[in-house]
């Protein structure tokens, strides 16, 4: 998401074009045709940036795709909102999004009865990282793709040292007989705040 990506900008562009890009048509393309010939039972998708959170670069500027319109998708919820309906389209099920960057934790769970772009089937997303750097958030959470906050662990001021003891991971547990996605998210003791269990739909 970071190595084809068009320039940062407001990202509210209403069409799509080289300056929307964030994977780009060629990795779209690639992702997409990897999740439809997987055999996997869950399908993880190793996100550079988070799909929902605005992530701000500066007073203006965009780095990840959210920017917190409430409307249709805007600049980069383009490409996003076409990874999604093609995964819909090709029945591809159990996809499970696995992200850091903004420097806390956090569980979010997206569905079409939630958001303003409604062609998808829900999902999760748990963000987590990074470790030893400056802890930041909660960013807040763009209404298009309709995700909802079902657990947040950040830092009571922006910036905090790793010394004072927020910093965050995950840990994902799958079983062999049952089959289930287990997401743990921990503190730096290793203390678990969080647990998600998704059950396969296949």
């Amino acid at each position: 998401m970071r190595s084809y990506k068009g320039p940062n900008s407001p990202d509210r562009q209403t069409q799509p074009g080289p300056d929307t890009a964030l994977l780009g048509q060629r990795q779209v393309d690639w992702l997409l045709r990897g999740l439809r010939t997987s055999r996997a039972t869950w399908k993880v998708v190793a996100n550079d940036l988070p799909l929902g959170l605005v992530v701000p670069d500066g007073p203006t500027d965009i780095e990840a795709a959210a920017q917190g319109d409430p409307g249709a998708p805007l600049g980069r919820e383009w490409e996003i909102a076409q990874v999604l309906s093609g995964i819909k389209r090709a029945g591809v099920t159990d996809v499970v999004w696995l992200t850091a960057d903004v420097h806390y934790t956090a569980a979010h769970h997206y569905s079409p009865e939630r958001a303003v772009f409604t062609d998808f089937a829900p999902f999760w997303e748990f963000v987590s990282g990074p470790l030893n750097a400056g802890a930041f958030g909660p960013n807040a959470l763009d209404p298009t793709f309709g995700p909802e906050a079902v657990f947040v662990a950040a830092p009571p001021y922006a910036n905090a040292s790793p010394a004072s003891g927020y910093q965050f991971f995950g840990e994902v547990v799958i079983d062999a007989a049952d089959r289930t996605f287990t997401v743990l998210l921990r503190n730096i003791d290793g203390t678990v705040l969080h647990t998600q269990v998704l059950t396969p739909e296949r």
